[in-house]
């Protein structure tokens, strides 16, 4: 379903039977996918440089954003604090990366996957120290049980269901950018009266640094549904 066949309703004053149908759609997809969707990247034309990629439901979309429905799936985080974006978020990409060549109990390598996920405080300014977590989606055969890690900055996360909405941009993911393509999400959610969590969000990125072209980010907002069941996913 496009967002688009939602609009004569919206313009007729039919707001509440709008949500009814979309909330119906959020239970459909949620009942229909309860397992971790960690799977081939060549299911996902955003994943081009890895094995496995996060996969998800598309719920509807419109010419500006998506929603989707994501299955629980388990991740390896780090917490970094600095003024910086780029300084925060890449020393914790070398610690997890450490991770998974082998700075773990077990001393085994474990593949890279996408995307890289990066919570950070929505009203965060530009020249205030921030905490970022940073976190590693674990391949589909660690989702059950993963290598524990020998740094103890490194921990492990559940994200349980979720239905989130998601703007996507190219280029590289710089605070400036994540931060106009962060407003540009919220004015458009705001338009609708969308309901949604407004103290955090991620950036989601599915690049390495060594592609130049073509690359793809994503932001990424909690709707209401999901506030529900955790109001700090990662925090």
């Amino acid at each position: 379903m496009h967002i688009n066949d939602w609009l004569p309703a919206i313009r007729s004053g039919r707001q509440s039977h709008i949500m009814t149908v979309f909330t119906g759609l959020v239970l459909l997809v949620v009942a229909a996918a309860t397992e971790a969707r960690v799977g081939n990247s060549d299911e996902s034309s955003f994943c081009t440089e890895t094995k496995e990629c996060l996969l998800f439901d598309l719920v509807c979309k419109t010419s500006n954003y998506e929603v989707r429905h994501y299955s629980p799936t388990k991740w390896v985080s780090t917490n970094e604090e600095s003024y910086f974006f780029v300084t925060a978020t890449t020393k914790a990409f070398q610690r997890l990366f450490k991770y998974i060549t082998g700075d773990n109990e077990d001393g085994v390598k474990i593949q890279m996957t996408a995307p890289v996920l990066i919570n950070m405080q929505e009203d965060r300014k530009m020249l205030q120290a921030s905490n970022y977590t940073l976190s590693f989606l674990l391949p589909s055969a660690y989702q059950k049980s993963a290598p524990a890690p020998t740094d103890p900055k490194v921990y492990f996360t559940d994200m349980p269901d979720m239905n989130v909405y998601v703007r996507s941009f190219g280029g590289w993911m710089f605070f400036m950018t994540y931060k106009l393509h962060s407003e540009m999400l919220k004015k458009d959610l705001d338009k609708v009266q969308a309901s949604y969590n407004r103290n955090f969000s991620y950036a989601v990125g599915y690049n390495s640094p060594f592609k130049i072209l073509n690359r793809h980010n994503e932001k990424l907002r909690l709707t209401k549904h999901s506030q529900k069941s955790d109001p700090r996913i990662f925090a």
